[in-house]
């Protein structure tokens, strides 16, 4: 059976839903496949308390194992809001505070630009530190050291630079503040209480055999590779069925103890205000109506690799029900998009195991949500 077979094998089986009349997943899916030549996709919808599943594809060229919803996929960047939320849930336990300066929670940072530094700034991208982790930092000492030089190219708090740097020392701060590597808190706390029992920051060999082969863009199996701060900014692999769990989390469908409700709501406040969208912690969100247009240039690389203006909300903004929450999530063998709309109580998970453009995902997550019928 050939590819193009195969993928409309799977997508007949996948789902029964109101989307099967609709110009469905699959009209959308599968063009975006053919386009840059995915191998797998796996889609998640919640609507109407109602969650469908769409696997496409194949989790591995070689083995030609089918994408399943327990097919594991790197979920790249998407790891920032469970990051956010364990900061958030330590703040809820009064372990920390965000607005405690960086620099009182590594007191080797003392005296360095971090003294200006709040766990805010961490949270929202408004630190000022840049996107990735230097190429000659290779350990956690030059890390610290690396942190203990670096100056910043604007007052902390005024830009919001996109940054693995600013999430991934928050994790470092809330794993030391509830006193657990971050690896075993966010395994052994958060994803627990989430009832999501198949996302790891390090797959067990259990689990192996469901973890998906990515492909970078010239088609060459890859996976992630460790380094400083991959657990806390991009490291964690999960599943389209965990990850919609996640998102019924968000939207309060899914119920989970009160702390860690409150924290989940905590990271949904409006903390910044830029020209393309409100800042919350991790997640960004957009008033209703939005256009796919507006949503293109609130995701596009170039809001990834150039920072923009950003100005406090004083006090935070309650979060908006009437509003397009997202995130995107890459590494160089995976492609990730999350959206949930708390007024329609619609959530999509979007998982490939390719990397293709942000603006694609977000364009293929418009047409999808816009077939729902809103």
């Amino acid at each position: 059976m050939n590819f193009s077979k195969i993928v409309g094998a799977i997508g007949m089986l996948a789902s029964t839903s109101i989307l099967a009349q609709t110009p469905s997943t699959d009209a959308i899916i599968k063009p975006l496949m053919q386009q840059y030549q995915i191998p797998g996709m796996a889609v998640a919808i919640l609507h109407d308390g109602k969650t469908e599943f769409y696997n496409y594809g194949v989790a591995s060229k070689e083995t030609q194992q089918p994408i399943t919803a327990q097919t594991l996929f790197e979920i790249g960047s998407l790891s920032k809001t469970f990051t956010a939320t364990l900061a958030s849930y330590a703040a809820q336990q009064k372990k920390l505070q965000f607005s405690d300066k960086a620099s009182t929670w590594l007191p080797e940072l003392k005296g360095s630009a971090f003294d200006q530094v709040s766990l805010l700034n961490l949270a929202t991208h408004t630190s000022g530190t840049p996107l990735f982790v230097p190429d000659d930092v290779t350990n956690q000492q030059q890390l610290m050291n690396w942190y203990k030089h670096w100056q910043p190219q604007a007052q902390p708090g005024t830009q919001r630079v996109y940054s693995n740097l600013g999430i991934g020392m928050l994790g470092m701060i809330a794993a030391k503040s509830l006193h657990q590597p971050f690896i075993s808190a966010m395994e052994q706390q958060l994803l627990p209480a989430m009832g999501m029992k198949h996302t790891y920051v390090q797959v067990p060999a259990s689990a192996m055999g469901q973890y998906a082969q990515g492909y970078n863009k010239q088609d060459k199996p890859v996976r992630v590779t460790p380094g400083p701060l991959d657990a806390e900014s991009y490291g964690l692999k999960s599943t389209s069925a965990d990850l919609i769990r996640w998102l019924a989390i968000q939207l309060d469908e899914q119920k989970v103890a009160t702390e860690w409700q409150q924290a989940i709501a905590t990271t949904h406040q409006g903390y910044y205000k830029t020209e393309a969208f409100t800042q919350a912690m991790m997640w960004e969100y957009y008033p209703l109506p939005v256009s796919s247009t507006q949503l293109v240039e609130g995701n596009i690389g170039q809001r990834i690799m150039k920072g923009m203006s950003a100005t406090l909300i004083t006090p935070p903004q309650a979060a908006p029900p009437q509003a397009w929450y997202n995130k995107t999530g890459s590494t160089n063998g995976f492609s990730t998009y999350a959206v949930f709309i708390p007024s329609q109580k619609i959530a999509v998970i979007m998982l490939a195991n390719k990397w293709f453009p942000n603006d694609d995902r977000v364009i293929a997550a418009d047409k999808i949500i816009q077939a729902l019928g809103h």
